[in-house]
């Protein structure tokens, strides 16, 4: 997504030569090539910062791959190419294209080499602008950036949390300004052979002996939970939804493939990172929830701040920073109408008629917002994460006050972000939680009600609100 290379040669050629005639034909032909390649961008539609990303993007792999001495396929460097000069469809297909080959298990060891991650980096980056308006996805990349002090360590979770954060980087490879690595792959090997050989002379990042640490600590502590729901099957299950934990013959198995097992190691890889780097700041955006994480987390804008100590409160400066921070986001994505006291009717009014019926009567905010799904996820996300902080505090302050302190924010954060995108499952499952454990269950019937009514065929959602329907009923009797 940057320059024709093929076309220098030609044109340094016709530059040397010391007649007139030559002088102006490659003046003519450089100013064609420049032409040409300008239309060969277009096509994609994408940012300038993008199309320089992912021509260092090129210029690091090739760079890698003499480094660590590996044969790459050379439709690899053909993806480079594509990237540079086709549309985002194109981009998309030729990854999806070599990600078949890309197993470290069973694929192309040509094509899963580390130098696999920079297509991946690459592939985010474009990703975002594919659905709607850009503004919203360079909104996050360059705001995150602006955010974090140079030389600090920036775990990134979901896929724009990655991609667009690296995109946007000043040297997603020279850490400047700031160390990007993503919690999500910590558990790959060949993702921590590419992040050792860019990042490890400069921070300490997780070995073969860590990794094997992390994964021992994960099984003792799953066998644990396991041997529990097996001896008081009436209590709650302390086994989460997706963890792939059983016994065979008296050994505990975990199947690190299950994605909730795998994100509880990278989980401690990542604390691993923060532990053995005490000199750098920590800022995260949330992809799974680690609960070890909870206790050192602040708000922080977009994100959160990964503090080195736990901390006791949250201060009423931060919280009410991040209150008017997202009161910002909010008033221009969807309008200001949505306030602390806002009902959580009215809320569900909202998205039934702006999400569900495309009814923008009376609507003050940008469509170009509503009308983007990408940014729809990305928003509703990282607002539901931060409600997610301010939920854990509510359930484990031991102060009275602090814990309705901390339920009113959370509850505020997940309206908004229920408003920002009705179909995230974290809004929705979060709030009806919050919603139930003081007995609000007209309330959470209402969220459910709405949620369910915006995905009809969504079977979670249907199972969701038959629960409370039974709850509410039992409560009645």
């Amino acid at each position: 997504m940057i320059r024709n290379q093929e076309s220098e040669p030609a044109t340094t050629h016709h530059t040397r030569l010391h007649r007139p005639s030559a002088v102006v034909l490659a003046l003519l032909l450089a100013a064609l090539a420049v032409s040409t390649y300008a239309a060969e961008k277009s096509k994609a539609g994408l940012p300038p910062e993008i199309l320089t990303f992912i021509k260092d993007k090129e210029t690091q792999a090739r760079a890698l791959a003499k480094k660590l001495d590996l044969k790459v396929s050379p439709d690899v460097w053909d993806y480079f190419r594509t990237a540079q000069t086709g549309t985002i469809a194109a981009v998309t297909n030729a990854f999806e294209r070599l990600k078949e080959r890309s197993s470290q298990y069973e694929g192309d060891p040509t094509v899963g080499t580390p130098v696999w991650q920079t297509l991946v980096e690459v592939v985010l980056g474009v990703e975002a602008f594919e659905e709607g308006d850009s503004k919203y996805s360079i909104a996050f990349g360059k705001g995150v950036i602006n955010s974090i002090p140079a030389g600090s360590i920036y775990l990134g979770g979901t896929d724009p949390g990655r991609g667009l954060v690296t995109a946007f980087s000043k040297s997603h490879a020279k850490a400047d300004p700031f160390f990007v690595l993503t919690q999500n792959a910590l558990a790959d090997g060949s993702y921590l052979d590419y992040i050792r050989a860019m990042y490890g002379d400069k921070i300490r990042t997780p070995t073969t002996n860590d990794f094997q640490v992390a994964f021992q600590e994960y099984c003792a502590d799953a066998q644990k939970r396991l041997e529990h729901d097996r001896r008081f099957p009436s209590q709650p299950r302390q086994l989460k939804p997706g963890e792939d934990v059983r016994l065979i013959d008296g050994r505990v198995r975990v199947n690190v493939s299950s994605p909730v097992s795998a994100m509880e190691i990278n989980g401690l890889l990542a604390k691993a990172i923060l532990e053995s780097n005490p000199d750098r700041q920590f800022y995260v955006e949330e992809s799974f929830q680690m609960n070890w994480m909870y206790p050192h987390l602040s708000p922080h804008g977009f994100i959160l701040k990964l503090n080195r100590k736990p901390l006791d409160v949250l201060s009423d400066e931060v919280v009410m920073k991040d209150r008017e921070f997202w009161t910002q986001q909010q008033r221009q994505m969807i309008g200001a109408w949505l306030t602390p006291d806002t009902p959580v009717k009215e809320v569900c009014t909202f998205v039934q008629k702006t999400f569900g019926r495309k009814d923008y009567s009376g609507f003050d905010g940008d469509r170009l917002y509503v009308e983007n799904s990408y940014a729809n996820k990305l928003y509703s996300k990282l607002r539901s994460a931060i409600g997610g902080l301010y939920y854990w505090r509510a359930g484990n302050s031991k102060l009275p006050e602090e814990r309705k302190r901390m339920t009113a924010e959370a509850d505020f954060a997940f309206r908004q972000a229920f408003a920002l995108y009705p179909y995230t499952p974290e809004a929705i499952f979060r709030y009806v939680n919050l919603l139930v454990s003081p007995g609000r269950l007209d309330d959470a019937l209402r969220v459910a009600d709405a949620a369910k009514s915006l995905d009809p065929d969504n079977s979670q959602l249907e199972n969701l609100v038959s629960e409370l329907t039974r709850m509410k009923r039992a409560k009645e009797k």
